[in-house]
């Protein structure tokens, strides 16, 4: 799908699957949480409940719990592990930039434009991850769900948590949203931004995408500089 590129000042980046390769760190991670909450791996049970966790990437980790496990303190337990487990994979040094990832966000620095960076992720997480990565100092704001009131998406509300905290963009519809999920392309949609852009470099495909109401698709968050300057999206 292609539309002219509008004047974008903020663009909103999801982490895991975007910005950040982790080599599928959350189905290993879910693996562990699962197993704290006694569903083991190999049993229909625990491959329901992965199909759900692999439909709904991008989502906020505990309103996926939620979800599965039932009651709160069911939904925190499995959280926790999870949280816990995926913490020690990053440590471990299996999380890395997308290629091209940190240069693109550069560019569009020097464009003059601001960046955030959110996840689905608990805090302890995505500094893990940024620490990691060596990304604490490459963007001015880095949001979680529990920064934005704690929903994460498919709600709009981290996208305009981005918007209202740096100022960095008039309106809404100079704002862009980029993910590898329909969620977040949907938390996009429903924040009113003016560029809401899908990625193939992670959970979910064109199809789910333009479902969601992408304005453009890209094979890689590399291309983003290139097409916030006005070139064609794919």
């Amino acid at each position: 799908m292609t539309t002219a590129a509008p004047d974008i000042r903020l663009v909103v980046l999801d982490m895991a699957g975007t910005t950040v390769a982790d080599g599928g760190l959350v189905e290993r991670a879910f693996d562990s949480a699962a197993r704290e909450l006694g569903v083991e791996p190999g049993t229909p049970d625990h491959a329901e409940k992965l199909d759900h966790v692999r439909a709904t990437m991008g989502e906020s980790k505990i309103s996926v719990f939620r979800h599965l496990f039932g009651t709160e303190e069911r939904a925190r337990r499995a959280n926790a592990a999870f949280e816990k487990a995926y913490g020690e994979l990053v440590d471990g040094g299996l999380v890395a930039p997308v290629p091209g990832a940190r240069e693109a966000i550069e560019e569009l620095a020097a464009d003059g434009r601001t960046t955030v960076l959110t996840t689905g992720f608990a805090r302890v997480t995505q500094d893990a991850v940024l620490d990691a990565l060596g990304w604490r100092d490459l963007v001015p704001l880095t949001l979680c769900p529990a920064d934005a009131g704690g929903r994460g998406r498919p709600y709009p509300d981290l996208v305009l948590a981005a918007f209202l905290r740096t100022g960095a963009a008039d309106a809404l519809a100079q704002v862009a949203v980029v993910g590898d999920t329909s969620y977040d392309v949907l938390s996009g949609v429903r924040a009113g931004a003016g560029l809401v852009a899908g990625v193939r470099t992670g959970a979910h495909g064109d199809d789910a995408f333009r479902a969601a109401g992408a304005t453009h698709v890209l094979d890689s968050v590399a291309g983003l500089p290139a097409l916030l300057r006005g070139a064609a999206g794919r």
